[in-house]
């Protein structure tokens, strides 16, 4: 069996047991176009895996995701786990965890609720089925269960 290498960081995190296809919109969430030009980025793309069949993996060095980021991240793939790295080593793994409440996460799909109008307010969904996921806007009651082209991108 051929083994998998990807070059270690000093210091960051590792984001791994993405669902299989999703590893370049967690990029688009952690904003890797804004990152320090000098962290090094690793992205593998559909990696057999024992636990899930197939994922996919992202590293960054030099980096840590706020917990925005972190809940955006388990929208879209609920099997994720983040590693924190310092000095070569794991420090810390856990997986990410969908809470009850989401805020300025999502944009609400409906152009006419208040968080869209230049209010200064954040949007805010409640978790209301965890299987099939689906969440509602706090302020206008409309259902999500489609996030990627809601997903808001700092």
């Amino acid at each position: 069996m051929r083994e998998l290498k990807i070059t270690p960081i000093k210091n960051g995190t590792v984001i791994d047991h993405i669902t299989s296809g999703f590893a370049l919109e967690v990029l688009r969430i952690i904003g890797a176009n804004n990152l320090d030009k000098e962290s090094t980025v690793s992205v593998a793309l559909h990696v057999r895996s024992r636990r899930m069949g197939w994922k996919d993996i992202v590293k960054v060095e030099n980096m840590e995701l706020s917990p925005q980021k972190v809940n955006a991240i388990a929208l879209l793939s609920p099997t994720a786990t983040i590693s924190m790295i310092q000095d070569f080593k794991v420090i810390e793994k856990r997986p990410v965890t969908l809470p009850d409440h989401f805020t300025g996460v999502l944009k609400c799909p409906n152009p006419n609720c208040i968080s869209n109008q230049g209010e200064p307010i954040e949007p805010e969904f409640d978790v209301v089925h965890r299987r099939p996921l689906a969440l509602r806007c706090r302020y206008c009651d409309r259902y999500v269960d489609d996030f990627l082209p809601h997903l808001k991108t700092r």
